[in-house]
């Protein structure tokens, strides 16, 4: 099967081509024609085991790096107004997936944190009372930030039961954080950090990022060690990602360039030092207790998962609420609109205000996934993981095997990138290091060709 370069090639190239966090991205969505009647699109998945995810696409302020769908700064009537709707929305989706259950639920965005504490309270109203979510028995997460996460909203969020709380850091070096654009003081941080300890929430995540303009190693260390002061229960380190139309992006076009380089993360390889940072956070903590489940994620060996319901991101589906938010069955993911800049971005979220209850009934947004399409996704979505792909888990599904699906695979045992036996297909430390440069070279022509014209906005 064709792709757009040779393997070998791109390990010759940057470790950093793309970051393969869902399949496919978004920038591979279209207008579907015809539209597809959700009632009809979850009628014959299964439903018992889904993961509802909240979007609250608002912040109070947007970091240079950032290419997510959100918006900083909206007065309280707007997002207040986005609520209700989402509400409205809410009850369209509960009624036409009939029977179901959620394993699973996460707010995020955007900062939900952001919310007053009454619209916060109203979301989580609406996942109990609407969606018939126990918050209590299941695994749930919210994302905060320094500035958001006060006293009373981190009180609410504890009485009602959420276990998980992610936050980004990126860095405990102010004059690093000021390099992307994040204004926040290590006083408040280290503050909000000790206020989640004393509500006891199960799960703390805290996000750093490797690469920043003029950090070198003993700085990244410095950061690392100061999460483990904390002790949190994840940690997710994620390299520095120079994407078009970020705060970033705008300052190499319009300034002296942050890395001498026209390549679209703006490094060269003479001055990027994310491989190096990588693999000394990666032992570091290692070393620490903690054990690597992929390229970004390192989770605490105490860490205590027993009695959490079953999710499998391969197999089971997702509903998301608001905009922005994306869903997906086997054959269809959909969602609204994708874009980056405050314009269309902004754009985006009135014109979802202004929907009637009625249009979300229905799909207009997304990709349809053929069979060849969701073999894809189930493969990169394995073994970008340390748990890898289990292949009688594949032939059941797909009742055929995964080596003759791919024979590109035999390129990823040759090069030492994954391992296989008569269960799983594995990544090895190198396959993990170089998640993103495997996750790229696996992308069909399709989805690439559907990427690649995609006009972001």
């Amino acid at each position: 099967m064709k792709k757009y370069a040779n393997l070998e090639t791109l390990l010759n190239q940057s470790p950093y081509q793309a970051y393969s966090y869902t399949y496919p991205h978004k920038s591979a969505y279209r207008f579907l024609e015809p539209t597809q009647p959700l009632r009809e699109v979850w009628a014959n998945e299964d439903r018992q085991a889904l993961f509802l995810y909240i979007h609250i696409p608002f912040c109070e302020m947007r970091c240079g790096f950032c290419n997510l769908f959100t918006l900083a700064k909206v007065g309280e009537d707007f997002y207040r107004q986005y609520v209700k709707t989402l509400s409205q929305q809410a009850k369209q989706v509960s009624e036409f997936l009939g029977e179901y259950s959620f394993s699973r639920f996460a707010m995020g965005g955007g900062t939900p944190t952001y919310l007053d504490e009454s619209s916060l309270m109203a979301m989580l109203d609406m996942t109990e009372k609407t969606m018939g979510i126990d918050i209590h028995n299941i695994p749930a997460s919210v994302e905060v930030s320094p500035e958001t996460a006060t006293l009373s909203k981190l009180s609410l969020l504890a009485e009602r039961g959420v276990d998980r709380i992610s936050i980004g850091i990126q860095s405990f070096i102010e004059v690093e954080n000021r390099a992307i654009y994040r204004r926040q003081k290590m006083d408040t941080v280290i503050q909000v950090l000790d206020r989640i300890r004393h509500f006891g929430f199960p799960t703390l995540n805290i996000d750093l990022i490797y690469g920043i303009p003029g950090q070198n190693l003993a700085n990244w260390l410095y950061s690392l060690r100061e999460v483990l002061r904390f002790q949190p229960q994840e940690i997710y380190l994620y390299p520095l990602y120079i994407r078009s139309l970020t705060g970033l992006e705008l300052h190499q076009q319009r300034h002296t360039p942050l890395y001498q380089s026209e390549e679209v993360t703006g490094f060269s390889s003479d001055n990027d030092i994310r491989l190096q940072l990588y693999w000394a956070g990666r032992d570091f903590l290692l070393e620490n207790g903690y054990q690597q489940i992929s390229m970004r994620l390192f989770q605490s060996v105490h860490a205590s998962n027993k009695n959490e319901p079953v999710y499998c991101c391969q197999e089971d589906g997702m509903v998301g609420l608001g905009s922005g938010a994306r869903s997906y069955t086997n054959a269809l993911h959909y969602s609204t609109e994708y874009a980056v800049s405050h314009a269309s971005v902004k754009k985006i979220i009135i014109d979802y205000c202004q929907r009637s209850a009625e249009s979300f009934r229905v799909a207009d947004y997304g990709i349809v996934l053929d069979e060849n399409e969701q073999k894809r996704r189930y493969l990169i979505k394995s073994i970008l993981r340390t748990e890898g792909l289990n292949l009688s888990a594949y032939r059941h599904r797909f009742n055929t095997d995964v080596l003759v699906d791919f024979p590109e695979i035999t390129e990823l045992l040759r090069l030492g990138l994954n391992e296989c036996d008569e269960q799983k297909l594995t990544p090895t430390g190198k396959g993990l290091a170089y998640s993103d440069v495997i996750g790229f070279w696996l992308v069909s022509e399709f989805v690439k060709r559907r990427m690649e014209n995609f006009l972001l906005r």
